[in-house]
């Protein structure tokens, strides 16, 4: 049976391309494995893909009799559905360990880094197989995008390591204009529905028996988002009235590196114990201040204000 190797919900850079690499080295490990994706592409990835000659994973949301490796999370409201009617053999991860859980014994490779490229490289390493070409190239966009091209408080030497290495396998002389022109690309907003921007890097979490969901989109201006603000309000809204105690929309400003967290809450005041601030204004929004990252600076002080 061919192990899927497969990201969180929404895939992100991250997870798309590190299922592809994930699948590679295990292939080349001796078992029969493929990449899949809960979804489709996010632009970001479809430019990652497209530059180094890769092909977008196919769509499995079920993980019913299978096989399966698990990148970029451990928590089961973001994996398959019916994850307990297949079988989890490998967790590859950069975040807190979830909720996942096997009656199996199982591969596990997770590391406090801030990115899932950079455990990839270093498992590559360890099994002494190259990483080709292609995919170099994509480990090394996908550490470039979760770090913000190493602003996020998430990033470790090892992720500029793993970078300088990626980049030289790859051919990629100036990576840091490559992730810049990514970053513009993810950053993107023109002509795109509120819904899809809501969608474009959303997770369900649970906090303390709450349902809690905590979405981001990244520009390079907040400007750019003025127009569609109300319409992402709305967006939250509709989510938060599908069961969930709290939305949270974290619009990044990576050069200003902040975030202003549109907020819809059953208890708003949660939100505002976690960040020290007040919940207010039209949008019913706060700006923090040196926000970016939603795996560092945003789940743990939530978890701790729910808990």
């Amino acid at each position: 049976m061919a192990i899927i190797v497969v990201g969180h919900k929404n895939p992100d850079c991250d997870s798309i391309t590190a299922a592809i690499a994930v699948a590679d080295l295990l292939s080349k490990r001796g078992m029969e494995a493929t990449p899949v994706a809960q979804g489709p592409v996010t632009p970001d990835a479809a430019f990652v893909l497209e530059k180094f000659g890769l092909t977008a994973p196919a769509i499995e949301t079920d993980a019913t009799d299978k096989e399966i490796a698990l990148v970029d999370h451990s928590d089961l409201a973001q994996s398959l559905n019916n994850l307990d009617k297949g079988k989890v053999v490998c967790i590859v991860d950069h975040h807190k360990l979830g909720d996942v859980t096997t009656p199996n014994p199982l591969e596990m490779w997770v590391m406090p880094v801030g990115c899932s490229g950079t455990v990839i490289k270093a498992m590559y390493d360890f099994y002494g197989i190259a990483i080709p070409k292609g995919i170099a190239g994509a480990l090394l966009c996908a550490i470039l995008n979760d770090t913000v091209l190493f602003k996020s408080p998430t990033c470790t030497d090892a992720d500029k390591a793993a970078c300088e290495a990626l980049a030289k396998l790859a051919g990629v002389a100036d990576y840091k204009a490559l992730g810049m022109d990514m970053l513009k690309i993810k950053g993107s907003v023109d002509g795109i529905p509120a819904v899809d921007l809501m969608n474009r890097d959303y997770k369900d979490f649970n906090m303390g028996g709450k349902k809690v969901g905590i979405g981001q989109v990244e520009v390079l201006d907040l400007g750019l988002l003025d127009k569609i603000k109300p319409a992402l309000v709305e967006e939250c809204k509709k989510l938060q009235a599908d069961g969930r105690h709290t939305v949270m929309l974290l619009l990044t400003d990576i050069m200003k590196e902040g975030s202003e967290i549109l907020v819809v809450s059953q208890d708003a005041s949660l939100v505002e114990k976690a960040f020290g601030g007040k919940v207010g204004g039209a949008l019913n929004s706060m700006w923090v201040d040196g926000c970016m990252s939603r795996k560092k600076q945003v789940v743990p002080p939530m978890e701790k204000a729910f808990a």
